[in-house]
């Protein structure tokens, strides 16, 4: 069998194809940018140029390959396999197009090919090989030096990190149940409400018994109740409230339930409250169990991702997170704001080990992040503390943009320095970890 086949062309009387079609489209055609190219591991059947421009115009972050087939061309389907693997193998990381010649005659003429399979690989918008053959190790093995072009490796990949090349999805969780009579006494005559007995029988009911059997309590109504005691209550009386609601959110139904609430409203009304209040204004006692709660979102799978990237929730977040870290006066302060620190820093170092996928955190939130927690290292003299506002800084830090504002920003304040200044202020056990991190922020 032949390794190419001749690649059919057009006569002059043959009608060329329209950019209008009337034969349906097999590949995506962005035309109103209402429509998005979905390029997670599939090869794209396009029949036309029309629908192959917007799919390199795409490609010109990345790469892409163009396999030139005809239907007539036998040696062709010998790497039709091969090819949806390496398209699968891939995923968001290139662009795979297959054009039938047979159907897509403006293609054709375009790109002048003359031999079926064909395979152009495309860098950052560039032509940079052409080769023919239905030779499979060559396509792999062209791809996948394309695929290492477009995407090199990180530096920080060939480091001696291991507590960074791995996920980490245990987020820290505030379970601690306090007396809850003692607690709800703190309310005074607030305490009474319908709304605070509810979650004073969920709470009881999910310690005493499976956690999964406790009934729920009516959620929306305690959500209207928390909402007009943000009003009424001064900030003295809002923690036992809060505190409530923070051991409430150990169960993922009910932080499940907050993650789909509309525009978030009660969680947001409880962030938006607390950074407004002045420090001199904000009793500690409230802050803390408002980070707290705020570690307690992420028992809900459905959370993490959307306190991240989405700006209504991660901008609050992060002004409590920053001014937290700062609080010289109370160190269980800084240690909660640790805890979230590290939460965030987890579920954006998730997303960052899959590389082929952005960060969730935005970059000029990762900043500001970044500063807070090395001013609160220099600070800290607990060895917990140190610890995990270095783990925090390390999973921001591992795998950053080696360009960004987040290398320059590590680069200024000699993160280096101020982490291994540290180094005799914790455990042994824990200054391998430190030495992992300086080398990271380096």
């Amino acid at each position: 069998m032949r390794g190419i086949t001749q690649a059919p062309v057009p006569s002059s009387s043959r009608p060329q194809a329209s950019t209008a079609s009337s034969q349906p489209s097999r590949g995506p055609i962005a035309t109103n940018g209402t429509e998005k190219l979905n390029l997670d591991g599939k090869v794209h059947n396009i029949t036309s140029l029309r629908e192959m421009e917007p799919l390199l115009e795409l490609a010109k972050k990345t790469c892409a390959v163009i396999f030139f087939t005809s239907s007539t061309c036998a040696p062709c389907k010998i790497v039709y396999p091969a090819y949806d693997e390496l398209a699968a193998e891939a995923g968001s990381k290139a662009v795979l197009i297959k054009v039938d010649l047979n159907m897509s005659y403006d293609v054709g003429n375009k790109y002048k090919v003359r031999a079926t399979p064909t395979f152009f690989t495309f860098l950052h918008g560039e032509k940079i090989d052409e080769w023919s053959g239905a030779n499979e190790a060559q396509l792999r093995g062209n791809v996948n030096m394309l695929l290492q072009m477009a995407h090199p490796p990180h530096p920080h990949t060939n480091f001696r990190v291991p507590s960074f090349q791995r996920p980490h999805k245990k987020y820290v969780i505030y379970s601690k149940l306090p007396p809850l009579d003692k607690l709800i006494a703190k309310l005074g005559p607030t305490g009474t409400d319908t709304s605070i007995t509810a979650l004073k029988e969920f709470i009881t009911a999910r310690n005493s018994s499976p956690a999964a059997s406790a009934p729920l309590p009516s959620l929306p109504s305690i959500s209207t109740f928390i909402l007009s005691s943000l009003k009424t209550l001064p900030p003295s009386a809002l923690f036992p409230l809060i505190d409530l609601l923070r051991l409430a959110l150990v169960d993922p139904r009910v932080s499940g339930y907050y993650a789909e609430e509309t525009s978030h409203t009660t969680i947001l009304a409880i962030l938006s409250f607390v950074t407004s209040l002045s420090e001199d204004k904000c009793p500690h006692a409230l802050r803390i169990v408002t980070l707290q709660l705020s570690c307690n979102l992420f028992t809900s799978p459905l959370y993490p991702p959307q306190l991240v990237s989405n700006p209504i929730l991660s901008n609050p977040l992060i002004a409590l997170l920053t001014s937290s870290l700062l609080d010289v006066a109370h160190a269980p302060v800084r240690v909660s704001a640790a805890s979230l620190a590290f939460n965030i820093a987890a579920v954006n170092h998730l997303q960052r080990l899959d590389d082929s996928k952005e960060d969730l955190l935005p970059e000029s939130a990762q900043v500001e992040l970044v500063a807070s927690l090395l001013e609160a290292i220099g600070r800290e003299e607990s060895k917990e503390g140190i610890k995990g506002l270095v783990f925090a800084l390390g999973l921001l830090a591992y795998g950053c943009d080696v360009e960004g504002e987040v290398r320059d920003l590590l680069r200024a304040m000699d993160a280096k320095g101020i982490v291994e200044a540290k180094m005799g202020s914790v455990a042994k056990e824990d200054q391998v970890l430190l030495t992992e991190v300086m080398k990271i922020v380096t």
